[in-house]
């Protein structure tokens, strides 16, 4: 076999493996990259560097799986977009954990989210009660977005475990 073929082949297949790997870990591990998950991640890459190139560790076959890897990605991002189903498949939904001061106690369990997370999440950013919480959603890539529910509409955005804060205003 063409070794670039077979570069190509076992670049997509750790590709979609990792997708698939992802997907089923879910996007609360995403937003909790710690200490551990880091040097996970790095493990990750150096083995499963070898099953992408096997043998080849030349520049051009190194260049080879970066660019399979990219254009997987470039096309999946432009599928996702197009087929709001394969979106669906591939990404979790937002999920709301609290709307309008009551929070959603199956949805806070099945994510393992504890109260203690949404009240910290809501102290950064100025909110003392759950009752003044208009909106709190887990999104999509992990993060928990509040928009309070004071007359002057405040969105801010928490990042798990300390990685981003955001906060922006809504008019």
């Amino acid at each position: 076999m063409n070794p670039y073929l077979d570069i190509i082949i076992r670049s997509a297949s750790v590709y979609f493996f990792m997708v698939i790997a992802l997907r089923i870990f879910g996007k609360k591990e995403l937003s909790q990259l710690n200490t551990a998950d880091v040097i996970l991640i790095l493990l990750i890459s150096n083995a499963v560097q070898n099953a992408m190139v096997g043998n080849n560790t030349s520049l051009w076959g190194g260049l080879a799986a970066a660019i399979v890897l990219f254009t997987i990605n470039f096309i999946l991002k432009k599928l996702m977009y197009k087929y709001p189903n394969f979106s669906n498949f591939i990404q979790e939904k937002p999920e709301i954990l609290i709307h309008d001061g009551n929070l959603d106690f199956k949805i806070l369990s099945k994510l393992n989210i504890t109260s203690d997370e949404l009240k910290e999440a809501m102290r950064e950013h100025g909110i003392e009660y759950f009752k003044d919480v208009k909106l709190a959603m887990l999104e999509i890539d992990g993060n928990i977005s509040i928009i309070s529910g004071t007359n002057n509409l405040y969105q801010t955005h928490y990042k798990r475990k300390r990685i981003h804060k955001n906060l922006a205003n809504i008019n």
